[in-house]
């Protein structure tokens, strides 16, 4: 019975430290160790090792400890959309795409990071397509590969 019981405690500690979402942890941290507050800020900064905290089983660093502070009071108003994984390749393939921290948009309140990288800026792909359309689409794609 106690076995049982030790077995059963387990199960219970390690689903409830488990990500509920598969966020972009390049660099080991959510958005390449970009801060998520200060882009809300309109000037995305890389965080620093001294302001970090863990979030859904993962770990995201702030430039500053007031922007840690920010997040702490209310983390589900500053998380990526997607995970931070490229909104315009889950809404147009469905797929998980790395991106460039520095590309990004705030839309409706929410931050939407996109891939850069020589012709393929996607977040222009996004803003000369239908943004509206490509983020219902990203969000029906999202419920299928979001774990």
């Amino acid at each position: 019975m106690n076995k049982i019981l030790v077995v059963l405690f387990l199960v219970i500690g390690v689903w409830s430290y488990s990500q509920t979402t598969d966020y972009n942890t390049k660099k080991g941290y959510a958005v390449n160790g970009y801060d998520v507050v200060s882009y809300f800020d309109g000037n995305p900064s890389e965080g620093k090792k001294e302001f970090n905290t863990m979030y859904d089983g993962t770990e995201f660093k702030f430039y500053n400890l007031e922007n840690l502070n920010r997040f702490k009071k209310n983390p589900t108003a500053y998380l990526p959309k997607y995970g931070g994984y490229c909104a315009y390749a889950v809404a147009v393939n469905g797929k998980k795409v790395n991106v460039d921290p520095e590309t990004y948009e705030i839309r409706d309140g929410k931050l939407y990071l996109f891939y850069n990288k020589g012709k393929n800026n996607t977040l222009q792909f996004w803003l000369n397509e239908s943004p509206n359309k490509l983020k219902s689409q990203a969000d029906k794609n999202w419920e299928k590969i979001k774990n």
